[in-house]
């Protein structure tokens, strides 16, 4: 199993990202993304793959069922029920990124894998923010790929696996920051951006007042 150690700081940038988007979106926003980051504490805590894919399963299947039966009472499962399956992100759209945090339960995380975890996880996941915020840029699922493997790449133990992830995500992510965001989705945007100082040599460490004020200027000019 791959091991994933617990992120240092609790995604502030992150946070501060998803200010950016316009209120109507935001609720929905912060289920969306609470979602991943309780499938990504699944995996991070998970020491036999077996179980780690039985709660996986689980969630699977609870989120299949949205479109069709009010959840039961997990606050995550509420908070989609309530904001994100009305705007019209179906809960099968919702369940399909459990695969690619499947991916990483099953080793070795090669080239397929990480491709797998790229789409499967960020690539659906920026597609239902952007559905939500109501944009369309073939740029966003870009975005989403950079964005999971720069994410990915700060947790991994393994060195290999970690050069690998972060060199797709540097890649991924100089393709999606090529010109100008509409003001719309400068929420995903700025993700982004944030993401690829993870992936850039010497990186700076998430909040130090440069990347802050780089996620600013994207929010203000969309670039």
């Amino acid at each position: 199993m791959i091991k994933i150690p617990s992120p240092s700081t609790a995604h502030a940038e992150q946070a501060l990202a998803l200010t950016y988007a316009p209120a109507s979106a935001k609720p929905a926003l912060a289920a969306l993304f609470a979602l991943d980051q309780m499938l990504g504490k699944i995996v991070r805590t998970t020491r036999e793959p077996m179980v780690g894919q039985m709660r996986l399963t689980w969630w699977y299947e609870a989120l299949l069922k949205l479109d069709k039966a009010a959840p039961p009472a997990e606050p995550v499962l509420q908070a989609l029920y309530a904001t994100v399956v009305p705007a019209g992100v179906s809960g099968p759209e919702l369940a399909a990124m459990i695969d690619g945090w499947d991916a990483l339960l099953d080793p070795p995380l090669d080239a397929v894998a990480l491709e797998r975890f790229a789409a499967e996880r960020g690539e659906r996941l920026f597609a239902a923010a952007a559905h939500l915020l109501a944009v369309e840029d073939r740029r966003i699922a870009v975005a989403g790929r950079g964005w999971a493997l720069a994410d990915l790449s700060l947790r991994l133990s393994d060195p290999v696996s970690r050069a690998a992830a972060r060199e797709r995500a540097a890649i991924a992510l100089e393709q999606a920051l090529t010109g100008r965001w509409p003001s719309r989705s400068r929420a995903l945007g700025a993700l982004a951006v944030s993401a690829r100082f993870d992936v850039v040599p010497r990186a700076l460490p998430e909040g130090s007042p440069k990347r802050v004020a780089r996620l600013a200027w994207h929010r203000l000019t969309g670039y």
